[in-house]
């Protein structure tokens, strides 16, 4: 038995599901999503909840009953809160700023590293070492944020390169005389 399938979704107020068969659609201050929910699994609306229970007893069934769940759970959140992820730039010479619709960071390499921001995600630049990324849907923030964090990953020798806010590097000794 799933004990994250067993838990039902809370709907929260300002948050309206459409839930026809397999489709799912839901609606809130900050946007709207949807997805498809597989076959395997069965989704009900009852009283400003949502309950998935698995269509039978094989072992795809019981493995999709707590992700589809988890699923649901996440697109509710992203169009009631959203989601957001933060990075660091640490070296000398790397900052990054926004312009536009672009993403410019510098990062030690002899051009600019560009890279053009998706619709429905939004990045700041409190400072010139920090990028924050938000949108509703927290697979595309996560994927943005792994997409920059990839042009420079954090060494263990001097510890630069992009990071995750709080992520911890572990550092390595150098070459001894």
């Amino acid at each position: 038995m799933s004990r994250i399938g067993k838990k039902p979704v809370s709907v929260p107020q300002g948050v309206s599901v459409d839930l026809q068969g397999r489709d799912l659609k839901v609606k809130g201050p900050k946007g709207e999503l949807e997805m498809i929910l597989v076959e395997e699994v069965l989704a009900k609306l009852e009283n400003d909840e949502i309950i998935v229970t698995p269509r039978d007893n094989s072992q795809r069934s019981r493995s999709m009953w707590g992700m589809q769940r988890t699923l649901i759970e996440n697109l509710i959140a992203g169009v009631a809160e959203g989601f957001s992820r933060g990075l660091e730039i640490q070296g000398v010479g790397y900052r990054a700023a926004v312009q536009g619709n672009t993403l410019t960071m510098q990062l030690g390499f002899s051009h600019e590293v560009k890279m053009d921001i998706p619709e429905g995600i939004e990045v700041k630049c409190p400072t010139q070492t920090e990028i924050n990324v938000s949108g509703n849907s927290k697979q595309r923030v996560g994927q943005f944020a792994a997409e920059i964090r990839e042009w420079r990953k954090p060494e263990p020798y001097k510890g630069k390169g992009i990071r995750y806010k709080g992520e911890y590097v572990f550092r390595k000794e150098g070459k001894k005389k």
